[in-house]
């Protein structure tokens, strides 16, 4: 198995382009980069890196155990990197969506969403808690298959290394055949948003298809400013509360809401409450197109009104 983490040696990189988007920032889009939004990013990215060092050994060791069940031996060839590529990138599709809608699960991937601004310092906004979350599961029938523990983890670290340079909005769109296979700054920047039209949508990492496949794909328009952030926004640059905040909600909603709801506080979808004192995102959305809806049956009778006024 070699020796080999595709992100450490792409930190250079990420930190060339940081300072590139900085400057294309100055002269085109002063407000696309605030000091405090950006340490607090940073910081979120070094805490990360020091989790993955203090948890990854025994993720890893655990894989290793598990691979000895192994189904088949895949050898360490270019097909079967391909192929574990793929399959990788569709487990972290599940990850991603499972990510935003089981709320134990969202208490550590809200970290990501909780920047109002979008850049690529939002990329390295990674979670100290993951851990926590026991995704690394997902990951458990690859290994079964018969691919590496090494193979699994090379992929998702150019997987990782990948989704850095979505996170912008220096650059608009890719070309056509490029956006209908591939994920991209206009298919993340509409992950990012908080617009209802928006919500829970384009999970991908690397592959939008599989958003096509599955029914969680969103274009963007050019009609709608996009809004970053999440729902109910932090209004902080508090480290330890952006990094512990849904945790201790979750802990606050079990804590006070009767027994037989304890559990779905944890379970169900980020927004759900027994007594609907808040909206979960299908909601919002719902509530989104109805008054869409509204809007448009009004126009068109307006419309019709007119044209039956100009006729007379």
């Amino acid at each position: 198995m070699p020796d080999f983490s595709p992100t450490e040696y792409a930190v250079p990189g990420f930190v060339a382009l940081v300072l590139i988007e900085m400057i294309w920032a100055w002269r085109k889009r002063p407000t696309a980069y605030e000091p405090r939004d950006t340490l607090t990013s940073l910081a979120f990215g070094l805490g990360s890196t020091v989790s993955g060092l203090l948890f990854g050994g025994a993720f890893f060791a655990l894989f290793l155990w598990v691979w000895q069940f192994r189904l088949f031996d895949i050898p360490w060839s270019w097909w079967a990197f391909a192929l574990c590529f793929v399959l990788d990138d569709l487990k972290y599709y599940w990850v991603h969506r499972f990510g935003h809608r089981v709320r134990w699960f969202w208490a550590s991937h809200v970290n990501h969403h909780s920047s109002q601004h979008y850049n690529l310092s939002t990329a390295l906004r990674q979670t100290w808690t993951g851990f926590l979350t026991l995704g690394f599961a997902f990951a458990l029938p690859l290994v079964l298959l018969g691919f590496h523990p090494g193979m699994i983890a090379i992929c998702a670290g150019f997987n990782l290394i990948y989704q850095f340079w979505i996170h912008t909005e220096a650059i608009d769109r890719m070309p056509r055949w490029f956006e209908a296979v591939m994920n991209t700054p206009s298919h993340h920047r509409v992950h990012h948003a908080t617009n209802p039209r928006y919500l829970d949508r384009n999970y991908a990492g690397v592959f939008i298809v599989w958003d096509k496949m599955f029914g969680t794909f969103e274009p963007e328009t050019r009609d709608e400013k996009i809004r970053y952030g999440i729902v109910k926004q932090l209004g902080s640059f508090n480290l330890v509360w952006a990094v512990f905040h849904e945790w201790i909600g979750i802990v606050q909603d079990m804590w006070r809401s009767p027994w037989k709801h304890k559990m779905s506080y944890l379970l169900r979808e980020p927004g759900w409450t027994h007594d609907g004192s808040r909206e979960t995102s299908d909601q919002i959305r719902e509530r989104w197109l109805e008054r869409r809806g509204q809007a448009e049956k009004s126009v068109s009778f307006e419309n019709r009104i007119a044209d039956e006024a100009e006729a007379a």
